[in-house]
């Protein structure tokens, strides 16, 4: 499995991180919607999580076209990082 940088934000309120690709350049911020509201933006790729009662938001920062097969497989690294081993991932939020 690739390896991929994480950035935390810098605000101290909200647990908001970034994954990065260093090959593509690709940035897709994590969001954890127990702890922050998220507003999607126009033109992104998001993707949701739940695992047990954690719920995240994951959308594309700079989406230029990259495969939705290598931001999934970051979805899933991130996962695998959070320790979500039960995690599951939807193309919408799950009521």
């Amino acid at each position: 499995m690739s390896n991929y940088l994480i950035s935390i934000s810098g605000n101290t309120g909200a647990k908001d991180e970034t994954i990065h690709d260093p090959n593509t350049k690709l940035k897709i911020k994590a969001i954890d919607l127990v702890k922050s509201k998220f507003i999607p933006s126009k033109g992104e790729v998001r993707y949701f999580v739940t695992a047990g009662k954690e719920t995240f938001a994951f959308e594309t920062k700079g989406y230029k076209r990259q495969r939705k097969l290598l931001v999934l497989h970051m979805i899933a690294w991130y996962c695998l990082y959070l320790g979500l081993i039960e995690a599951q991932i939807h193309s919408t939020l799950p009521l």
